[in-house]
């Protein structure tokens, strides 16, 4: 296997070979991140492991079917498959309860986890977040009908950002040769194909209980996203009681790489905040 920094530790989360990053002391953190081809913890959290790791335990994983994570053998992928990877994950790890940062994808996740199990869910931050129904965006709709392509990824990530100057030739290399290892491609065709509408409904399957969340919860989110509407994190900010919304303008979908500062001391003083 090729050596790169997105390959950190091994263990077997609920029979998965599970690759995760982990860092600091401190309450328990787990970083969930989304679904864009080529994906892993360390392409969505590198930045910002280290500087909540001063004063947290983190854990950051590739959920199944993305990054170094072991593929099933069945091929069955969605919303309820990734909330029991996340549970078999902090089993795994030993944390009982922790905090959870979601990120698109993996907010559904967290917004699921916090309504199945809100025993184990201390705080929440969801960024630029699915979980709730929201009309299919041209960008989601490109970004779950990639195909491998140099210059098709090229295009799909200069849509997640709004500077378009942090979409560079090693960015571009480093997610298309994630996006065509042995395997994950057929994975990612698999989970959400035509018609995508239906993905999106799918990952709200617990919409109609988010009142239920008791957790505290942080929303973030990029005026400018045009792969999740603004619109998502509003709808979450009528919907789940003990809530706060920040909104970032001249921001894409990719607020902890647009704002990385600004995006790590929001999280880290809203889960270290007595």
């Amino acid at each position: 296997m090729q050596k790169t920094e997105e390959i950190g530790q091994n263990i077997v989360a609920g029979g998965v070979a599970t690759n995760y990053h982990e860092a600091g002391q401190g309450f328990p953190v787990i970083l969930i991140h989304g679904s864009g081809p080529g994906v892993s913890a360390w392409a969505n959290w590198s930045r910002v492991i280290g500087y909540l790791a001063e004063r947290l335990h983190v854990f950051a994983y590739d959920q199944v079917g993305f990054g170094y994570t072991s593929l099933p053998a069945d091929g069955v992928f969605g919303l309820e498959r990734w909330v029991a990877h996340l549970f078999a994950f902090m089993d795994a790890v030993q944390v009982q309860r922790a905090h959870l940062v979601g990120n698109s994808m993996g907010a559904a996740v967290a917004l699921a986890a916090a309504v199945l199990h809100p025993e184990r869910v201390e705080r929440l931050v969801l960024m630029g977040p699915t979980g709730v129904r929201f009309p299919l965006t041209a960008g989601l709709d490109a970004v779950w009908g990639y195909t491998p392509d140099l210059e098709q990824m090229r295009q799909l990530l200069r849509l997640f950002v709004y500077h378009q100057e942090l979409v560079n030739d090693d960015l571009v290399a480093l997610r298309y040769r994630a996006s065509i290892r042995p395997g994950i491609q057929e994975a990612f065709a698999s989970m959400f194909p035509p018609p995508r509408q239906q993905g999106i409904d799918a990952l709200a399957a617990y919409e109609d209980r988010l009142a239920e969340i008791q957790a505290p919860t942080l929303l973030i989110h990029g005026r400018d996203d045009r792969i999740i509407p603004l619109s998502t994190s509003l709808k979450l900010l009528h919907a789940i009681n003990n809530v706060r919304l920040h909104v970032f303008g001249q921001c894409g979908h990719w607020t902890q790489i647009e704002y990385t500062h600004e995006f790590n001391r929001l999280v880290r003083d809203f889960l270290t905040e007595i």
